[in-house]
């Protein structure tokens, strides 16, 4: 027989059991407490982890990201690829003088124009502006030839019978002189009339032109060489 020291254990440790049964039915019956408590502490055992229970992960909260700006990339301006200019037009250039020359050399006074063209074996070789005799006293229209050259002179109106003290005498120093007619017409520089020339007529009759042109047509035109005049008041030369 028992004694009743030894029921009265007997029977305290069938009440633990039962309670940690009861437990353990609790904790099974309701799930939520299994993942809120995953080891259950019964006064007076030590602590009982009960199979199948797991501390839940706790997932750490993350703040989402902003939203990436992309800046739209600004439009480059493309430079536009440049283009070939058309040529420019080349100046009017009349048609070479049907006259007879033994020096290579024509040339073409237009009073429109107020220019000389220049010709070399068929080549135009200078163009100059130019002033020639004013209505009152215009350059004839033909066909003229060079004569003697003067490096400089004094140009004297009393040589066509026009006195030096009248109202419209003269006695003029000028440079590079090529006679074209023996009755007093030159191609001379005159400086004084740069700014008519290419544009009106102010001369006694002689083809004005620059010092510079002058030099040039004293250097380099022979005796000889045939000049046009066109287009003028003047009438007609006829002398030569």
């Amino acid at each position: 027989m028992l004694t009743t020291k030894r029921r009265t254990h007997h029977r305290s440790g069938r009440r633990i059991t039962g309670v940690a049964v009861g437990a353990l039915a609790v904790v099974l019956a309701f799930p939520g407490l299994a993942s809120a408590a995953p080891v259950t502490v019964i006064p007076g055992l030590p602590p009982v982890e009960i199979p199948g229970l797991t501390t839940p992960k706790v997932t750490p909260k993350t703040t989402p990201k902003p939203p990436t700006l992309t800046q739209t990339p600004t439009p480059t301006k493309t430079t536009p690829k440049p283009t070939t200019p058309p040529p420019a037009p080349k100046p009017w250039v009349p048609a070479i003088p049907n006259v007879q020359t033994s020096t290579g050399y024509v040339a073409l006074a237009i009073d429109s124009k107020h220019q000389i063209y220049w010709w070399h074996n068929g080549k135009l070789v200078k163009q100059m502006p130019i002033s020639m005799g004013s209505n009152k006293h215009p350059t004839p229209n033909g066909v003229y030839h060079t004569k003697e050259k003067y490096r400089d002179m004094y140009m004297d109106s009393s040589t066509y019978g026009v006195p030096i003290n009248s109202p419209e005498g003269y006695r003029t120093y000028v440079e590079y002189a090529t006679r074209m007619s023996w009755d007093g017409i030159f191609i001379h520089g005159a400086p004084w009339s740069v700014a008519q020339q290419g544009n009106s007529n102010v001369s006694h009759g002689c083809i004005n032109v620059t010092n510079a042109y002058a030099k040039w047509v004293y250097d380099n035109v022979p005796q000889g060489t045939p000049i046009v005049v066109r287009g003028t008041v003047g009438g007609q030369y006829t002398g030569d």
